[in-house]
């Protein structure tokens, strides 16, 4: 089963135990999934693809999140997180801190890099390994510290 259809099944789910929090949540990625179909004209689309919408989504929930909390909306930031709590269990296992380190070692070996010069080039390869499980800036921290110490 792919990762949309565990989605709108979960909807599906979710409408029928009335749980209006999480039906929202799933109909409002249903919809931003959909708008991926229809704008690059798929039939179905990929569990990468819908991985990359889930990721935006709490991405803009994380936002959201900090600017209700300076705006003292505490509850909107509680309606926030615990929608992304319900996207995040569609997402792969994230990798540790200390997996994305040995990662990060192992590409700076291999490209022989030397300098922070060479943090795009070895961004661009710790991405492309993580497949997607690592949080970006997490990474970025990471790629940093190890660079500023060669």
């Amino acid at each position: 089963m792919s990762l949309e259809e565990k989605i709108n099944k979960d909807y599906i789910q979710a409408m029928k135990d009335r749980a209006a929090e999480k039906s929202g949540a799933l109909s409002y990625l249903r919809a931003m999934i959909k708008q991926v179909k229809v704008d690059k004209r798929l039939e179905q689309v990929a569990d990468d693809e819908v991985i990359a919408v889930i990721k935006k989504q709490i991405k803009q929930r994380q936002d959201s999140i900090e600017q209700f909390e300076k705006g003292g909306r505490p509850e909107l930031a509680a309606k926030e997180k615990s929608e992304i709590e319900i996207m995040k269990v569609y997402l792969p296992a994230e990798m540790s801190a200390d997996e994305i380190k040995v990662l990060i070692e192992a590409v700076v070996q291999e490209m022989g890099v030397v300098s922070m010069k060479d943090m795009g080039t070895v961004m661009k390869s710790v991405r492309e390994k993580t497949g997607g499980r690592a949080d970006g800036k997490l990474v970025s921290e990471l790629v940093k510290e190890k660079l500023a110490s060669l």
